[in-house]
């Protein structure tokens, strides 16, 4: 049997993934993590992107976008709090990319009453998504 660890992944509205799985990559705040079972504990804020899992049993990996949180990892168990979380196979590319060019108009119009840094906060998000879903379709293929 190989080596495994339990993943959680929650959001505010559900759990999305519980389960055990050999490898886990995500997007942690300096830079992309993979975390293997019996890893050393760690606390870290997550960025936008996507959430790999190598799920035991099972072919093809697990994909997961999040749109930040906070990762915590004990040598048995991964825990993802994500501030959204959608599975892979539930993400809408015309939505992200409406997403975008509406983050990327209302940081263009000076006149807008839209805060800047939330606008850039929604952009990095859409952008994440959107490479997310591009990534998951390289992978399908």
């Amino acid at each position: 049997m190989a080596h495994t660890i339990h993943v959680d992944v929650v959001s505010a509205e559900e759990q999305i993934f519980a389960g055990e799985a050999e490898f886990v990559a995500l997007p942690g705040e300096a830079g992309e993590l993979g975390i293997y079972p019996k890893h050393t504990p760690l606390i870290t804020r997550i960025r936008p992107g996507a959430v790999r899992l190598k799920v035991a049993g099972q072919a093809d990996d697990e994909f997961i976008f999040v749109a930040g949180g906070i990762l915590e990892v004990q040598p048995n168990a991964v825990t993802v709090l994500a501030d959204t979380a959608i599975r892979g196979k539930d993400l809408d590319e015309a939505k992200a990319s409406a997403a975008k060019k509406a983050a990327e108009e209302a940081m263009n119009n000076r006149e807008s009453t839209i805060d800047y840094a939330h606008a850039q906060a929604e952009l990095a998000v859409a952008v994440a998504q959107l490479a997310a879903i591009a990534k998951l379709r390289n992978k399908q293929r």
